[in-house]
């Protein structure tokens, strides 16, 4: 740990993402007692089908301790937040992806709402996740048209029609014979990163796999409670 960390540490103690008590250990990604209630996801209930996709991997549900905290990551802009998020990611993707990635990219935002909120939460989470694995990390995507949240949207269909055409690959990527980890916070459909997906193979990556925080649809069954990896 460097000498500024431990002056931040002791001016802003790191709190747990979940239940916001200081940590007793402040680079741990969560404090004991979250640690064991967190929503954990356990082999084949960590992984589902996306289009165009090799994989996608979540350690964790979408249940209320990963919802509260990614809702204050994202709308209440805890960027702090994203540091422990990518710790459970990274341990995620070493663990289901032991061969490893040559590159790391993530979900763009369109400009109206990257201005809204400041930052590009999948971003912060794939640039740490890259960090952690010594594993490259940049932009390939860009968001071309805005769009409605999908949060707002309920139906697949209606999802999908969303994500449409809402992306290109930025100017000069080559991705050529790459593997290449898509990172984005939490899966729900699949919409977005099957068309963000698609794109990538179109720039020439071998494999795309993708990551997540959390899961949020058809993951009810085989969800466990943990207290370390996903």
């Amino acid at each position: 740990m460097s000498l500024q960390e431990k002056v931040l540490d002791l001016l802003f103690p790191p709190k747990c993402p979940y239940c916001e008590k200081i940590l007793d250990a402040p680079r741990a990604p969560a404090c004991p007692g979250c640690q064991a209630r967190l929503p954990w996801l356990e082999g084949k209930a960590g992984e589902r089908t996306i289009d165009f996709a090799s994989g996608c991997y979540s350690p964790l549900s979408y249940g209320e301790l990963t919802r509260d905290a990614i809702h204050r990551y994202k709308f209440s802009r805890v960027r702090a937040l994203g540091k422990p998020f990518a710790v459970l990611m990274a341990q995620c993707l070493s663990e289901r992806l032991p061969g490893g990635a040559d590159y790391i990219t993530w979900a763009p935002l369109s400009r109206r709402r990257l201005r809204e909120r400041g930052f590009n939460q999948a971003e912060l989470l794939g640039r740490e996740v890259g960090r952690l694995l010594a594993i490259p990390a940049g932009p390939a995507l860009e968001k071309v048209r805005d769009t409605r949240p999908q949060s707002e949207l309920d139906e697949e269909s209606a999802r999908r029609a969303n994500a449409r055409g809402a992306y290109a690959v930025l100017p000069g990527t080559d991705l050529t014979a790459r593997r290449v980890v898509l990172v984005d916070d939490v899966v729900t459909s699949g919409a977005t990163l099957s068309e963000c997906a698609a794109l990538l193979r179109q720039a020439g990556a071998e494999r795309v796999f993708c990551l997540t925080l959390a899961r949020a649809r058809g993951n009810e069954t085989g969800a466990a409670k943990k207290g370390e990896n996903c």
